[in-house]
């Protein structure tokens, strides 16, 4: 099974619960998790997060082989139906809803997710069917069969533990 990091779940990590002061074994784990191909992100996402003045977009320009390429023939062609598919509801969404998702990395992160067999999205958005402010990931994922769960649920699964040393 793949997991793929939405760029939440890293931000929030690193402004709370796994500050990379406090918890440098989280960080570690991700590299871990990555190396045997159990954790990676996309491009856009690495993108997001080394626009910022951090210690985290410090630790995104060191993460060879996290970030994903998406310009493969298959995750462009994903990206065109998870684009038509945002397309075809936005009269139902908030003005300017549209735009703001094809701009980002989360339409992307669908597209690879559906490109790798059984992949799952690492999200902390919820799914929301009455959500119409803006497109969702877990909302535009469950029209492609593509599985969303949060961070906890990540660690519960890959049976993560982070141990004192002292």
């Amino acid at each position: 099974m793949t997991y793929l990091l939405d760029t939440n779940t890293l931000i929030e990590a690193k402004n709370r619960y796994y500050r990379m002061a406090v918890c440098p074994a989280y960080w570690r784990w991700i590299q871990r998790c990555q190396h045997r191909g159990v954790l990676v992100s996309i491009e856009p996402v690495g993108a997001e997060l080394q626009r910022g003045h951090d210690e985290l977009a410090q630790w995104a320009k060191k993460q060879d082989g996290l970030f994903l390429p998406v310009a493969d023939a298959a995750t462009q062609q994903a990206f065109a139906q998870v684009a038509e598919h945002v397309v075809s509801q936005a009269a139902k969404m908030k003005p300017g809803a549209l735009d703001a998702f094809l701009d980002g990395a989360d339409p992307w992160l669908i597209a690879k997710a559906m490109t790798l067999a059984g992949a799952v999205i690492v999200t902390h958005e919820q799914f929301n069917p009455e959500l119409r402010r803006k497109y969702s990931i877990p909302n535009v994922a469950k029209a492609f069969g593509v599985t969303c769960i949060d961070t906890f649920e990540l660690l519960s699964r890959t049976e993560a533990r982070f141990v004192l040393e002292h």
